[in-house]
């Protein structure tokens, strides 16, 4: 089980200000310092949590980790826990004869918005929304180009995916915690995260092996969100992670261009990263996120992590 986030700890959403976070800090200081009968270590959590939390640059490194250290021996398909009754995730349990969840039925909020835990932790108002964050321009150079492709995705995944999974919700721009640069796209539904970066290419035959991207037998900038999704595995262990890349085309075409598959490599398998045009992409992740145990589930401690794993 995760340790509390420092956020949490504090019992404040992800986008709190400096206001909020010093008042909740006053609150959780009285209720937990010993002198007037607190427990000592809850009360070093909650000192901690302000000593991040206040200080701008702290709490931007702080966000930038998703609120958390990794967790050791953190199990790598999260979904064996879920499916033996663990409680780490707090999802619905189901009576017997009782019907699975679809992707298409209505959100399910957990934990429950009519508590207080869910409210702490991200505003109803906030997650209700399906999409969080919009392209930025980072850095100089083909900001034009990158820019365009990321809108393409976000409008693809806007368009084929959010209508039909009431429970997907988008976030854009996140920073990634395997290096210092960015993940595009994260779509988080039920138990099951999406990370999604983009490349727009001539029309043409690619071939992916799993490893490299080749045209014409010449390696074509080859796809690097594998360290992304293999860290945010660790770091959010109640979720099943997997990594696609999507080509566009210049001209829009969803099929084009063609990716196809080395010998040996299985398009169905739990590698990290997928290399796919656009038609295929849709086709994945309706199957990878309604497939899950509870494909309608608003899982709100980690929308409220991702969020605050934003590009500012």
């Amino acid at each position: 089980m995760t340790p509390p986030s420092h956020y949490e700890t504090l019992g404040l959403p992800a986008n709190a200000t400096a206001q909020q976070i010093k008042a909740a800090y006053r609150r959780a200081a009285r209720a937990t310092h010993p002198d007037h009968g607190g427990d000592p270590s809850a009360f070093r959590q909650v000192t901690l949590a302000y000593e991040v939390l206040s200080n701008p640059q702290t709490r931007a490194r702080y966000d930038r980790s998703y609120g958390t250290a990794s967790v050791p021996n953190a199990p790598t398909d999260s979904e064996e826990a879920f499916a033996a009754g663990s409680n780490f995730t707090t999802a619905p349990h189901r009576r017997p004869g009782e019907r699975r969840p679809a992707a298409a039925d209505p959100a399910v909020y957990v934990p429950s918005y009519d508590t207080a835990d869910a409210s702490s932790l991200v505003p109803l108002s906030l997650a209700r929304q399906q999409i969080h964050g919009a392209p930025r321009k980072r850095g100089v150079f083909g900001a034009a180009s990158r820019l365009q492709r990321e809108a393409r995705t976000v409008r693809l995944l806007s368009q084929q995916i959010l209508p039909e999974m009431p429970s997907a919700r988008l976030v854009n721009g996140l920073h990634s915690p395997a290096d210092r640069g960015f993940i595009d796209h994260a779509l988080l539904a039920g138990y099951r995260l999406a990370l999604i970066d983009s490349m727009l290419l001539p029309k043409g035959i690619f071939r992916w092996d799993g490893y490299a991207l080749r045209k014409d037998g010449r390696i074509v900038d080859p796809p690097q969100l594998v360290p992304a999704v293999r860290r945010m595995q660790d770091l959010f262990p109640e979720l099943n992670v997997q990594g696609w890349t999507v080509i566009h085309s210049p001209d829009g075409n969803l099929h084009e261009p063609v990716v196809d598959y080395a010998r040996g490599y299985d398009p169905h398998s739990h590698a990290p990263v997928h290399v796919v045009n656009a038609a295929r992409l849709i086709r994945e992740l309706k199957k990878f996120l309604g497939s899950g145990p509870a494909p309608n589930t608003v899982h709100v401690p980690s929308l409220g992590r991702l969020l605050s794993g934003m590009h500012k």
